[in-house]
Order: structure tokens, then sequence, then C-alpha cells
């Protein structure tokens, strides 16, 4: 069954422009490769992490919101395990609420 996902990681701080672009362009290109749809991306760029992950302060954050198949989120989640590149990462299932809230949120960020 189709829905609609966000997932949101977080790469080492020690990467170059070039290498955090190209982290991107491999999830990214995963999703689309396995049949998912990108309905957004946004870039938060370097922010200071909430408690030290190994013993790394700060991290790139990426936000990814895409439309799958529910058995893609597994081999994605794998796929994020097995890069050294990744710290965290989350995926959840987005309900109508979480939709309507994200479609709002970015109305207002190009309002802006």
């Amino acid at each position: 069954m189709i829905k609609q996902y966000e997932t949101v990681f977080i790469a080492t701080p020690v990467l170059s422009e070039a290498q955090m672009k190209e982290a991107v362009a491999k999830y990214t290109g995963f999703i689309k490769d396995n049949g998912g749809e990108i309905v957004y991306e946004e870039d938060w760029g370097l922010k200071p992490l909430a408690y030290p992950i190994q013993k790394k302060t700060s991290g790139f954050y990426y936000l990814i919101e895409f439309k799958a198949d529910s058995q893609l989120i597994a081999s994605l989640e794998t796929q994020y395990r097995r890069d050294e590149r990744i710290i965290r990462f989350l995926t959840f299932a987005m309900d109508k609420h979480a939709i309507a809230y994200a479609e709002k949120r970015r109305a207002n960020k190009q309002a802006k």
C-alpha cells in the first residue's frame, strides 16, 4: 500500500559539501529506483546535536518527504545503517494531519 513518509537523517559533520550532496543523491535515487516518488526535500544544514553521538556534537540534517510502498522503508533503513556517514535517522508514516501540517509549513516557507 502506498503511503506518504517523512525521513530525516543526520550525516556526520566532517563531510564536505560535495560529499553531503552525494549522500543525499544516493538516498533520493534509492527511493526513486524502488518505485517511490519524492514529494519534498529540505536541507536543514549543520546543526548542533542535543547530545554527543560518536563523539560528534553537530551534524548535517536533511529531510525527504516521499510516497512509497511500505516494503521500501525496511530496505531504506538498512541502507542508512550500512552507511558510516549517517549517524542517526528517523522515518515515519504520515497521517492526514501530518500531511496537512507539512503542506501548510511548505506554503508558509514559500510565502516568506
